[in-house]
């Protein structure tokens, strides 16, 4: 887990680069802002702006890569990407957690956010990882040497 200070968690965003980025990799303007934005909120403790912000990266990375020039829904590109299945499942995990926070269906059933909103900002922390970590490793997996 990254820590709770910020130069902790600057340290797990950077312990990541080293982790999956070997050789270089060619990113858009608008991915290389999106990443930016996502490791930013994960530093300060926003850690739903980060997950949000780092489903939009990994989107947005997809969307380069794919050769569809049609708008595809977020899964489809997942789907349809030369990633590892293992890599796939663990973007359908995200992406569905995401949608959690993304689309509240029920705002009237926040009892339990009520009653124990630590629990929730944990769970958002541990997510927020996950998140930077796939975003990471999706945005490196089509690395040029």
């Amino acid at each position: 887990m990254p820590g709770e200070s910020e130069t902790a968690r600057w340290d797990f965003i950077n312990a990541l680069d080293e982790e999956y980025l070997t050789g270089g990799v060619i990113l858009s303007e608008w991915c290389v802002f999106i990443v930016r934005s996502a490791d930013e909120a994960f530093v300060s403790g926003a850690f739903l702006a980060s997950i949000l912000t780092a489903v939009a990266g990994i989107e947005t990375y997809l969307r380069s890569e794919s050769s569809q020039m049609s708008r595809q829904t977020l899964a489809k590109l997942i789907d349809e990407s030369e990633l590892r299945q293992k890599h796939i499942s663990e973007l359908h995990i995200l992406r569905q957690y995401r949608n959690r926070w993304a689309h509240v269906n029920d705002t009237g059933h926040d009892t339990s956010l009520i009653a124990d909103p630590g629990k929730h900002e944990k769970e958002l922390e541990t997510m927020a990882a996950f998140s930077a970590r796939l975003l990471r490793k999706t945005i490196y997996a089509n690395r040029c040497v």
